[in-house]
């Protein structure tokens, strides 16, 4: 694999690998016929399910484009409940707004940072009392670390809920021998192709599932609701091999042949990339292992694809000495980030009633939480540069 060469003297918390062989890919794309959605959408939607093990994958403009086309077809309109993580972009809960819904949030278990199930059966028990409970769940597989599906799916089932996955942190990621994606426990899995995550198109996503009905939901809701085929027109012509019809309300939610290619390309990559970032994973977990920090959980029934390395500080003055740390980091030249600001404590969210003390969980892993560099183009000579940082700045145990 041969990889352009690249000066930087600061070291980002996530970067994209480019070579010479994705440049190629866009390079031919350019000089052909299609640059919009065309062979290589289909192209890449048939690599994405062959690896991930789904029946049916369609391509969209993003992965919140995805969440969005998977709540609709799974029947989500005014009137019903989402309910999602509040340690999450706000992508996991908007996308229920768009489709009119009202969103609640199910909170974390302290241990991985995912949707919690034992949260989700004393929240079930609850709202099942007073008829409050969700049409479908959307669980994110945080940093990569996939969800204990196995049990939120049977908990869904039991109330008729549809369960849908963000799995924008985890292509490349497995749980209990399959991979994400694979539809063993959801109606449809979303992934993100946004520049920093498993393989980037710049940004993009994908919808697989093994629903057929959804898949074909998807692909009508990303192309303004029009269809080309005689078998589901209202009025199909005689005689007019030009003819669309729209028979519903959709979006522009297309991803392009441009994105699509560079995906292939990068998708052949994926399990390189994804042990380059889960030996750096380890390289972390055993320089760090004696200071008042709580690593990465590892669940020995998944795999990550460890998009993020999450770190959170223990002890007392949390917020504190976060913030040192940050600042540290940054004056050493070094990028860190926090994943996530509780979704309920937005703005928008404290406008809809959602107030400090409604998750707990989520709150408290936020006060202390910070994420260091992790992509395959980190060194293993930079990355000891931000454990020199995190030692001098972080008390050991």
């Amino acid at each position: 694999m041969t990889t352009l060469p690249a000066q930087r003297s600061k070291i980002p918390y996530a970067r994209q690998h480019i070579d010479a062989d994705d440049i190629a890919a866009v390079s031919a794309v350019l000089s052909s016929d299609w640059l919009t959605t065309g062979p290589n959408v289909d192209e890449f939607e048939k690599h994405v399910a062959a690896y991930s093990g789904a029946r049916f994958t369609v391509a969209v403009s993003s992965a919140t484009a995805g969440l969005h086309a998977a709540l609709h077809a799974v029947g989500v309109a005014p009137g019903d409940r989402v309910w999602t993580s509040p340690n999450s972009f706000v992508a996991s809960a908007n996308c229920a707004r768009y489709c009119g819904a009202t969103v609640d949030f199910v909170d974390i278990d302290p241990r991985t940072y995912n949707f919690s199930p034992q949260e989700f059966e004393k929240k079930l028990e609850t709202c099942r009392k007073t008829n409050t409970l969700p049409k479908a769940i959307v669980v994110v597989h945080f940093g990569g670390q996939p969800c204990e599906m196995e049990e939120l799916a049977a908990l869904a089932q039991r109330h008729g809920i549809s369960v849908i996955e963000d799995a924008s942190h985890a292509l490349g990621a497995a749980y209990a021998g399959k991979s994400i994606g694979a539809g063993r426990f959801s109606d449809a899995t979303v992934f993100s192709f946004q520049a920093t995550k498993s393989i980037a198109t710049g940004e993009g996503g994908m919808v697989a599932t093994d629903r057929e009905d959804i898949a074909d939901a998807v692909r009508l809701f990303r192309a303004h609701g029009i269809t080309r085929e005689q078998h589901r027109m209202i009025d199909p012509p005689a005689d007019e091999p030009w003819r669309y019809e729209q028979i519903s309300l959709g979006f522009n939610y297309l991803m392009t042949d441009i994105q699509a290619a560079l995906g292939t390309s990068q998708l052949a990559k994926l399990d390189t990339f994804v042990r380059r970032r889960a030996r750096l994973a380890a390289r972390y977990d055993e320089a760090l292992a004696h200071l008042m920090l709580q690593l990465p959980h590892r669940n020995t029934k998944s795999t990550s694809a460890w998009h993020l390395y999450p770190v959170q500080i223990l002890g007392n003055n949390r917020s504190r000495i976060r913030r040192h740390l940050y600042d540290a980091l940054l004056l050493a030249g070094v990028q860190s980030q926090v994943h996530y600001i509780p979704i309920h404590t937005q703005p928008y969210y404290r406008q809809l009633g959602f107030r400090d003390g409604d998750f707990p969980a989520a709150e408290h892993y936020y006060e202390g939480a910070l994420t260091l560099p992790l992509f395959f183009d980190l060194s293993e000579s930079d990355q000891d540069r931000v454990v020199d940082v995190v030692r001098k700045a972080v008390a050991p145990q």
